[in-house]
């Protein structure tokens, strides 16, 4: 689908009353606005002990592959999938040729049919390119990013079916002094992080989290970040976990925190303070409990401060899955699913039991990841085969599974 550029009367969220960043326009005036902000009362950090968590592959018991294969299709190379909650799945998809160098498809789960959403950039120069996509049942999001500029646009647009149903509208922009947002889709809504680069000149400036809901007049700031964010925002049911810096006057901690979706993130739900100076790699929800992964061994911060991916909550303690953390994890219930190097271990918190989810054939070299994350019906994987004959990469495998 080709899209027309908004003209300067239509919405858009940030406009420039300079030449530089329009971000930095709004984000200072942004502090009245947010639910919540820097100075707020926070969790205490969570120091565990090493030996007070259950190491799930010593305690369960492990068992044969339970997770059936529900679907699976081949699509060309060159298809990357994204993170979804329904029964489509983004896809940055490479062009046909050098222009546009990317298009943003969409997977239906079910038909296995791609369709081509947005067949090139809003923005017609000819560095810029379609960056990340996301998108629901009812909305498809993407960030265009001008590779000579570094300047990006956020767009979102109505969509069913697997195309548009009417034009974009523009939810932000920013210059090099911004990274690209980091962005989920939910329903009807979209949620995006603002945070200065570490490479630009406003690198001591807060970070900021927006929501927007379709066919309203602005986005509304609802979370600020005394610094980076550690995580992008992940949509797990009902909940949007974020992972703002905290307790600032005291030191780097950062808080894994669950906002309710129900109430534009006013209510926190729960929060996990990691220990000090130790950074989330992943972070996500299924369920009551929190998975968070960490990525390096902290010389300090006990249990927490080791590589690693952790599923419970402060009160109710950790349970460890003691692998070097690739990707974040998604589930059901009592049941969650994680990318270990080279397969995923299915865990069943409940019966205590876990199991592992062999990569698709030749697909090691490289990698197999999921396209979910935190709670969902059905789990998504796809991967990058090579042909049995010539040892080349030939198609790009996904395959889906009842939780």
């Amino acid at each position: 689908m080709r899209l027309p550029r908004p003209k300067p009367t239509r919405r858009s969220f940030l406009k420039a009353a300079a030449a530089g960043s329009a971000v930095a326009v709004v984000a200072a005036g942004a502090l009245s606005g947010c639910s919540h902000t820097g100075d707020e009362v926070n969790s205490d950090p969570v120091v565990v002990d090493e030996d007070s968590a259950e190491d799930i592959l010593e305690s369960f018991e492990s068992v044969d592959a339970e997770l059936v294969e529900e679907a699976s299709w081949r699509l060309p190379l060159s298809n990357v999938l994204h993170p979804a909650e329904g029964t489509w799945i983004p896809v940055t998809t490479a062009g046909a040729s050098a222009t546009p160098m990317v298009v943003a498809s969409a997977l239906s789960l079910a038909s296995g049919a791609l369709s081509e959403v947005v067949s090139e950039p809003v923005g017609h120069d000819t560095t810029t390119v379609i960056y990340d996509v996301r998108c629901s049942d009812y909305l498809y999001a993407w960030t265009e990013l001008d590779l000579q500029t570094r300047a990006w646009t956020l767009y979102a647009a109505p969509f069913s079916g697997g195309a548009l149903t009417s034009s974009p509208t523009a939810l932000w922009e920013g210059d090099a002094d911004f990274d690209p947002a980091p962005f989920a889709v939910t329903g009807r809504s979209v949620i995006w992080q603002v945070q200065p680069s570490t490479s630009g000149s406003r690198t001591a400036e807060s970070s900021f989290c927006y929501l927007w809901h379709e066919g309203g007049a602005e986005a509304q700031p609802v979370v600020e970040s005394p610094g980076r964010f550690a995580t992008a925002p992940t949509v797990s049911g009902d909940a949007v976990v974020l992972t703002p810096r905290v307790r600032a006057d005291e030191g780097v901690f950062y808080g894994v925190t669950a906002y309710s979706l129900s109430d534009d993130l006013e209510t926190r739900l729960d929060q996990l303070v990691m220990p000090q100076n130790v950074r989330p790699f992943r972070a996500t929800r299924v369920g009551e409990r929190f998975l968070v992964s960490v990525e390096a061994s902290y010389s300090t911060g006990g249990l927490l401060g080791q590589m690693g991916t952790y599923i419970g909550t402060a009160d109710g303690g950790f349970f460890r899955l003691n692998r070097e953390p690739s990707e974040g994890g998604c589930g059901k219930g009592d049941v969650v699913v994680i990318k270990g190097t080279s397969s995923y271990f299915v865990i069943d918190l409940a019966k205590r039991q876990y199991s592992v989810l062999s990569a698709s054939d030749r697909s090691v070299d490289y990698g197999e990841f999921p396209a979910r994350a935190g709670e969902c019906d059905t789990f998504v994987t796809y991967a990058t085969v090579k042909d049995a004959d010539t040892g080349y990469p030939a198609s790009v495998a996904v395959r889906t599974f009842r939780l």
